[in-house]
């Protein structure tokens, strides 16, 4: 049996690249050889393809060869430039290991449509409502899951720190992880919130804090069959969830720990799966999303964000969700593969 040709694509523009390069070297610790033929397709910071042995150390250097994802259908693969010629490498289906901007907005998906290859993830739609919170928020709302209360501010527009009431979270609006993430508990201190929030989007969310500890939940398939991972709670020492700001991720974050399973009540643990999983449903996500929730102190649940193509590094909390429910990296990769091939359910 022919293996599967599948392409790794790693790195990106967003301020994620390095999550996103860890997450490929667990990728390749764990995808299995014996089914795949992996390609490598690394992204650097300035946005240059190269197709690369892997997502070691050095990848974007030695043997690295330019290359790009064909829009052309009849090609279904990458052009390689290789000695001033360029070569066709056929491709049976991507695995998009980016984050943040242009890795889960509905950009690379985009053009992964055009190419007529199956890929891993969300698609344009569903990758693009999750990534701008604001319209995450006003869909899952109208589908009757709680949110929290924001506003939002545009490129231009000035803000009356007088009439919000504190403490505030200021995020960019279509950002990933905690990048430009600031909690605001005193008026003198939101213009400098707004600064790092624009750094990283003109449009920027203005929301309530919501008094509850955060949950997270895995989410696995298409349409109505879903599987759910274990639930996880972050413990915090002080402040909030910032693990990608670390400088060194894989010795933890400085304050704060992920429980898995979360250590909450049974009845909780099954009102954050079933919530997490009518999140995805409303938004239309497929393949795979981490949904982060918040869980208050009267028992209800309220969303924080959606994750289409959350971390798949040593310490990121998807696949140790996942593993906790008895799905390791390796197999959830063979899942996530074949959910591609075979299609969202409106695709068969």
């Amino acid at each position: 049996m022919d293996r599967l040709k599948i392409g790794v694509l790693f790195g990106g523009s967003s301020e994620e690249h390095g999550v996103s390069v860890k997450s490929a070297q667990e990728v390749a610790k764990n995808l299995d050889l014996e089914r795949f033929d992996p390609y490598y397709i690394g992204i650097t910071n300035s946005g240059a393809w190269l197709l690369c042995d892997g997502p070691g150390a050095g990848w974007e250097n030695g043997g690295s060869r330019p290359a790009v994802l064909s829009p052309d259908r009849t090609v279904r693969g990458l052009l390689v430039l290789d000695q001033g010629k360029y070569e066709t490498i056929g491709l049976d289906v991507v695995l998009p290991v980016l984050h943040g901007k242009l890795g889960e907005d509905g950009a690379i998906q985009g053009l992964l449509e055009l190419a007529g290859i199956p890929y891993v993830g969300c698609d344009i739609q569903s990758s693009a409502l999750c990534m701008d919170k604001s319209l995450a928020y006003t869909v899952v709302r109208s589908a009757g899951i709680a949110t929290p209360n924001f506003r939002v501010v545009t490129a231009d527009e000035d803000v009356d720190a007088d009439r919000l009431s504190y403490p505030v979270f200021v995020k960019p609006a279509r950002s990933g992880s905690s990048f430009g993430v600031s909690k605001v508990s005193r008026r003198e201190d939101l213009p400098s919130a707004m600064e790092a929030a624009r750094r990283y989007d003109s449009k920027v969310l203005i929301e309530e804090a919501v008094a509850g500890s955060e949950v997270g939940c895995a989410i696995l398939g298409n349409g109505q069959d879903l599987i759910a991972g274990e639930v996880d709670r972050i413990a915090l020492t002080h402040g909030f969830f910032r693990i990608h700001q670390e400088d060194d991720p894989e010795s933890g974050s400085e304050n704060s720990t992920p429980i898995v399973p979360a250590d909450i009540s049974a009845e909780s643990r099954a009102l954050v799966q079933e919530t997490a999983k009518a999140v995805y449903r409303a938004l239309g996500c497929g393949g795979l999303a981490r949904v982060d929730l918040f869980l208050t102190e009267d028992g209800s649940v309220v969303l924080n964000e959606v994750n289409t193509l959350p971390g798949l590094t040593s310490y990121s909390r998807y696949p140790r969700m996942m593993a906790a429910a008895g799905m390791p990296l390796g197999r959830l990769i063979d899942r996530m593969v074949s959910l591609a091939l075979a299609g969202k359910p409106d695709e068969r």
